[in-house]
């Protein structure tokens, strides 16, 4: 039982510790924005800098594409436009089940607005059970838990873009509709770097395939990530603190124990910063992501973002090149999201419908092994049956 006496006789002390922290964080963001002003003014040579030793830092920062304090108002969506979007969740295996399987299930959503159109809201459910669904990810040391959700993320992908394909492309008449395709979260794969190369080109390669069908088809894609704790926009900061005449963090920083020169603001998070600039409806400037993996994407999928002021929180839009260079279909995407945002509350809606449709609750998942029991005994299967643990767990003596 929770000791709630004890719990109250902290809670001065955390105040106390809570408002230091606040002070120290107004502190930060007001060096923050006198770093911007700087940066401003000499944006360029700054960006030299980093281009000619990234090979040498000790930080990842984003290269901003514009002026770094560039705000854009956003305008209106158009009345007729279309919406797509895909999101997983699974079931995962377990030896103490009936049977040694997972399962997939992809909730997909198609939304038309102004169109008198009816909308898409169903679900893709599908069953890994062979061999090389189970166990082939173990030659690279992965387990079939992670493997699942790599998988997720490859299946998520591909029924976005098929969907979102096969209606917009003629014959159909929807080919000069206004649309955009939405994703939950980052377009940045960090999970791909960790990965043997066999493994990782069995994840990327479909992805990225997918991702070429919507650019041919010319429809745009964004990933949504809200509540964002990145900080690469704000690391483009640390190059005017630095005290040297080259930003060689190996040869000068490389064996700092506690923090770099340059590491003045941190840890404050771009959205912080971006909180105190952008006004409602609102970007900021466009900003080129430098993570390694990125190097695995091609050009034209390089991974570009701004942060958007959706009205509830500043939101972190991440989009491929082509987009970020397609002025029009720039507009369309954040004028688009922003649209979705209020008709979601706070939250685009058809990330919110496609996650609700995908989830797999406690009763699902009992339906799903009962269905299978059935299935197997059906089969001629004998001795079906959860194990001892199972069991136990789910029924008590007492």
């Amino acid at each position: 039982m929770l000791d709630l006496a004890k719990l109250a006789r902290q809670m001065p002390d955390m105040g106390q510790e809570i408002q230091k922290e606040a002070l120290k964080s107004s502190q930060r963001l007001e060096k923050a924005i006198q770093l911007l002003a700087i940066v401003e003014k000499d944006q360029d040579t700054f960006i030299k800098a980093q281009k000619e030793w990234s090979d040498r830092l000790l930080f990842t920062a984003a290269t901003p594409q514009e002026s770094i304090t560039k705000k854009v108002k956003i305008p209106i969506a158009p009345n007729n436009h279309s919406v797509f979007s895909a999101d997983g969740s699974q079931i995962a295996p377990s030896h103490h089940e009936i049977a040694y399987c997972y399962l997939i299930n992809i909730g997909r959503i198609m939304l038309h607005y102004g169109q008198n159109l009816h909308p898409l809201l169903d679900t893709l459910p599908e069953i890994y059970y062979k061999s090389e669904d189970l166990y082939a990810s173990r030659k690279w040391g992965i387990r079939t838990e992670e493997w699942m959700s790599y998988r997720r993320t490859v299946a998520e992908a591909e029924v976005l873009a098929e969907m979102a394909c096969t209606w917009v492309n003629p014959p159909g008449a929807h080919f000069d509709t206004p649309n955009l395709a939405m994703m939950d979260g980052s377009l940045v794969y960090w999970f791909l770097e960790t990965l043997p190369v066999e493994a990782r080109e069995e994840i990327l390669n479909p992805i990225l395939k997918a991702w070429e069908s919507l650019r041919q088809t010319k429809i745009p894609f964004v990933g949504y990530v809200s509540a964002s704790r990145g900080t690469s926009a704000i690391n483009f900061l640390r190059f005017p603190l630095c005290p040297y005449d080259n930003p060689n963090c190996m040869a000068f920083c490389g064996e700092e124990v506690d923090k770099t020169p340059c590491q003045k603001v941190e840890p404050l998070r771009d959205v912080n910063l971006w909180t105190h600039l952008l006004q409602r409806g609102e970007r900021s400037a466009i900003f080129r992501s430098n993570s390694r993996i990125l190097d695995l994407y091609g050009e034209e999928n390089h991974i570009y973002f701004c942060y958007l002021h959706v009205g509830t929180e500043i939101a972190r839009v991440e989009f491929p090149q082509w987009v970020a260079e397609n002025e029009s279909l720039l507009s369309q995407s954040l004028s688009i999201t922003l649209a979705q945002v209020d008709k979601g509350f706070g939250y685009p809606v058809a990330l919110a419908e496609a996650h609700n449709l995908a989830v797999v609750k406690g009763s699902d998942r009992t339906r799903f092994f009962a269905l299978l029991e059935e299935q197997m005994i059906k089969a001629g299967i004998k001795n079906v049956g959860v194990s001892y643990k199972e069991a136990r767990k789910r029924g008590s003596i007492a």
